[in-house]
């Protein structure tokens, strides 16, 4: 059966869709707050259908959404997880109608890596996105302490080799996009593969110093640029559909 047209819990439903706690939600609807098609609903048990159902607490209509999908451009120094006891994590930045639904980033980067970051609570969308069958493409901007020559846009092209014996996957160098007063470089590069500190790894294999790093896209789906650090938005039903073709998964629409 479709997920969207399978019956829910009332509570979980509101609960899913920014009306506090589940807690919070049988309280709601125990009070006579919350009526399905007009009809008042005092049992929070009740299973019904969100995708076809009307569902209003006091004045205000539920928009239901089975899963949330989030673009942030992730600012430094903020980790990429759901929780951490001791560093901000990028759940952290979300408002609590949000963080209720306990998203986490599909794909990590490192605490001083910036950019483009997925957050979802559906499992299989991450999963899709994240397997190393589907060579989901990952482009960064990468800033560096000098100019790489032909000889490391060769290497990325051949496979960059680590530690010695790991050969990554071939990978696009693009030369560059601005020459700094400083003589720092900022290059693209392109992947489709996701190893611990790759993108720095593979410039330090050819004596190169990466000094900044922002993730602009994942697949189809491109930063926002008028997302400031920290900033977020719900992804367009295009997004969406994009991140449908690259995965082959089945996504519900945003309504």
């Amino acid at each position: 059966m479709n997920g969207l047209s399978a019956p829910e819990r009332l509570d979980k439903i509101l609960a899913n869709n920014g009306f506090g706690s589940r807690t919070d939600a049988r309280r709601l609807i125990r009070s006579g707050a919350v009526a399905c098609d007009g009809a008042v609903v005092t049992k929070p048990e009740t299973k019904i259908v969100a995708k076809s159902t009307r569902i209003t607490v006091g004045s205000v209509e539920l928009k239901y959404s089975k899963y949330i999908y989030l673009m942030m451009n992730k600012p430094e120094g903020v980790i990429s997880a759901s929780y951490d006891p001791k560093r901000r994590t990028v759940s952290d930045l979300l408002p609590e109608r949000y963080k209720s639904r306990n998203p986490f980033p599909a794909g990590r980067l490192d605490i001083d890596t910036t950019g483009l970051v997925l957050l979802t609570d559906d499992g299989d969308l991450a999963h899709r996105l994240l397997s190393p069958k589907k060579h989901v493409e990952k482009e960064y901007l990468a800033t560096l302490d000098r100019l790489p020559g032909p000889d490391v846009v060769e290497g990325f092209e051949r496979g960059v080799i680590l530690d010695g014996d790991i050969r990554l996957r071939p990978a696009r160098l693009v030369l560059p996009l601005t020459a700094q007063p400083d003589t720092r470089y900022t290059v693209r590069v392109i992947l489709t593969e996701g190893k611990f500190h790759q993108v720095k790894r593979m410039f330090m294999a050819f004596g190169i110093r990466v000094v900044g790093l922002k993730r602009i896209r994942m697949g189809a789906l491109a930063l926002d640029p008028g997302l400031a650090p920290g900033e977020f938005r719900e992804l367009t039903d295009a997004e969406l559909s994009s991140l449908r073709e690259l995965t082959d998964a089945e996504l519900p629409r945003i309504e």
